[in-house]
C-alpha cells in the first residue's frame, strides 16, 4: 500500500501541540501533548498528559491542509473513549501553527465542542 502524495505547505511532521483552549466536554487540557508526524498526505499522533493516559490519532490532510482525523485514548478515569475530528490550520506570524478542532465523541455521551491547539515553539 502507497503514501498518498501531496503538495502542501504545511508538513506536520515534528510538530507538538499543546490545549489553549476546549469545550467543558473534553478529556485534553494544558498539560496534555500532541506528537504528530506526517508521511504524504497521512498524519498520526501519539499525545498524553493531564488526564490522558495514552492517546493516538489518524488523519487525513486534504488539499486544504484540514485534517479529518479519528482518535482514541484511555483517559485517567480507566474509560476507552473515542472520536472524530475536523482540523483547520491557522499559520501564526511567527510561523507556527494553531490548529481549530471540532470534535464528536463516538462513545460515551457522544458530546461535541471544540479546541484550539498551538505548536510549543522548538
Amino acid at each position: 500500500m502507497g503514501v498518498l502524495k501531496t503538495m502542501n505547505k504545511i508538513n506536520y511532521d515534528g510538530r507538538v501541540f499543546r490545549v489553549v483552549k476546549t469545550s467543558d466536554e473534553g478529556d485534553v487540557d494544558a498539560d496534555t501533548r500532541f506528537y504528530y508526524r506526517q508521511s504524504g498526505n497521512i498524519v498520526t499522533a501519539d499525545y498524553h498528559g493531564g488526564d490522558i493516559i495514552v492517546g493516538h490519532m489518524i488523519a487525513i490532510c486534504d488539499a486544504k491542509e484540514n485534517l479529518q482525523m479519528r482518535y482514541h485514548h484511555v483517559n485517567r478515569s480507566g474509560q476507552l473513549m473515542t472520536g472524530t475530528c475536523h482540523t483547520v490550520p491557522e499559520i501564526l506570524p511567527d510561523g507556527r501553527l494553531r490548529l481549530h478542532e471540532t470534535w464528536q465523541w463516538t462513545s460515551g455521551n457522544l458530546a461535541s465542542g471544540t479546541s484550539v491547539l498551538e505548536e510549543i515553539a522548538q
